[in-house]
């Protein structure tokens, strides 16, 4: 896939040419709500096969080449490249698919075998219907194969019969989902929550569904309430009973814990609770996870951080959530919600205290809008990244892009002549996560919610990963 960023004055009749890529695709896979209204700045998913790559420290043209089933010869005519030696880490490279001229005789399904690819994928990209009606001389452009295995997990909390459209829709994307939460109390039982019909449907889209539980809730940080579980083996015994018994009796196959905002002297005791779990769990076949603060160091103060002990978790659960979001919080200034350099500190820490195969990448798919001047205390407006385009183009607002903080962003203002800030989610910060994600060797992402339509991020996920199912 390519990334095209709107300039002021484009079509996407000229864009479409631009990349010989018809209308319709572009529409479909931006699912464009207004296709006659692009928005200065706006990212566009190009769905081709052909890629632009980020050299990495320590590659040469020759790695990259081979990587992509490509030649050196390739890269250096289409980039233009004087000096093959010459290329550098950050360089943006465009590498073009592998192109197959149809000979006389070949059928579609012996090219798909020639080069080792799926005859759907061949078919697909080409966007051919029927594989009869390829035909000598046809340029067929072959899919890319190389793609790491993903692991990918999504909280959701909408629930009941509002979960069932959204597990859906998204459902081919995920390994895992969360319905969010189960509240533990004081007495080790758990405030009940209206899953199944989530569960139903992970199970209809092969998902595993994983039960999560939690200390707090939007008006309550819940130290008090994790203090108490945390420091009796006896309510830790019933919570423990209790979770084996909704698990199964609803279907889940593994748990996630998730207690934030516990004290800082609850620290060893959540790193026996941990491990307590787990005994209890693995005996009965469900893994054990666990939902972990963005930490740059060990001993990082803060009471969301302080009992969240990264190498305690990486060695005693089976994988590991990093919550890399929320530094644009709903009620602090305005920010970039998940800004690249930041999370990057986070990972820098990470990898060397827990396994990397055990580390999932925080992902969230929402926007902000902030008022203008803020004050402390003021709640920022969430909604979709595809609102948020709907409403830059309301605004006649120009969409930037802060290249530190790898987040689009733009500031409008409404019909009362306030000013407002919008941070967001687009395909270029999308693409630079997952870009992130490979470069740290992570073996996880996990998106934290569902029910914001962000189409571009599903399609850069499939064209980025293979995701696993475990069903």
């Amino acid at each position: 896939m390519l990334i095209h960023t709107v300039k002021p004055g484009e079509s996407l009749w000229q864009i479409s040419t631009a990349y010989g890529v018809p209308i319709k695709k572009i529409i479909e896979v931006n699912k464009l709500p207004n296709p006659n209204q692009l928005v200065n700045g706006q990212s566009l998913v190009i769905p081709k096969e052909d890629v632009v790559h980020i050299v990495r420290p320590g590659e040469n043209l020759w790695k990259i080449a081979k990587d992509y089933g490509t030649t050196v010869q390739t890269i250096i005519k289409v980039n233009k490249i004087t000096d093959p030696k010459s290329i550098y880490p950050g360089k943006r490279l465009y590498i073009p698919a592998p192109r197959h001229y149809v000979k006389t005789g070949e059928r579609a399904w012996e090219i798909a075998k020639r080069y080792g690819v799926p005859l759907e994928a061949l078919l697909k990209v080409n966007h051919i219907e029927d594989p009869r009606s390829i035909y000598p001389g046809m340029v067929l452009i072959i899919p890319r194969k190389q793609k790491p295995p993903m692991d990918v997990n999504a909280y959701i909390y909408n629930l009941d019969k509002e979960a069932i459209p959204i597990v859906r829709e998204d459902g081919k994307y995920l390994t895992y989902l969360s319905p969010f939460a189960y509240l533990i109390k004081e007495d080790g039982s758990l405030q009940p929550i209206k899953d199944v019909p989530a569960i139903k449907t992970a199970y209809e889209e092969n998902v595993v569904p994983m039960m999560s539980i939690t200390n707090f809730t939007s008006t309550e940080k819940g130290e008090n309430v994790a203090n108490i579980i945390l420091n009796s083996n006896e309510i830790q015994e019933k919570l423990l009973t209790n979770i084996i018994n909704i698990m199964k009796e609803k279907g889940y196959q593994g748990l996630n814990v998730d207690f934030e905002n516990v004290l800082p002297k609850d620290r060893e005791p959540y790193n026996k609770f941990m491990q307590r779990t787990v005994d209890r769990l693995h005996p009965e076949g469900f893994f054990v996870s666990s939902a972990l603060a963005p930490k740059v160091s060990a001993e990082q103060p803060g009471l969301l951080y302080e009992a969240h002990d990264y190498e305690a978790h990486g060695r005693i659960a089976d994988f590991v959530v990093l919550m890399t979001y929320e530094w644009g919080a709903r009620v602090g200034p305005p920010q970039a919600i998940s800004p690249l350099n930041q999370i990057k500190r986070v990972l820098d820490y990470a990898v060397t205290v827990i396994p990397k195969e055990k580390i999932y990448f925080g992902f969230q798919i929402y926007a902000r809008d902030w008022l203008l001047p803020h004050k402390k205390g003021q709640e920022a407006r969430t909604f979709s990244p595809q609102e948020a385009i709907l409403q830059a183009a309301k605004y006649g607002a120009t969409i930037k892009y802060d290249p530190v903080a790898q987040s689009p962003y733009y500031r409008y203002r409404d019909e009362q002549g306030r000013m407002h800030e919008v941070w967001f989610e687009d395909a270029r910060s999308a693409q630079a996560k997952f870009d992130t994600v490979k470069d740290y060797g992570l073996s996880g992402i996990s998106y934290w919610v569902l029910g914001y339509p962000f189409p571009q991020n599903w399609v850069l996920l499939e064209d980025n990963f293979n995701i696993r199912k475990q069903l």
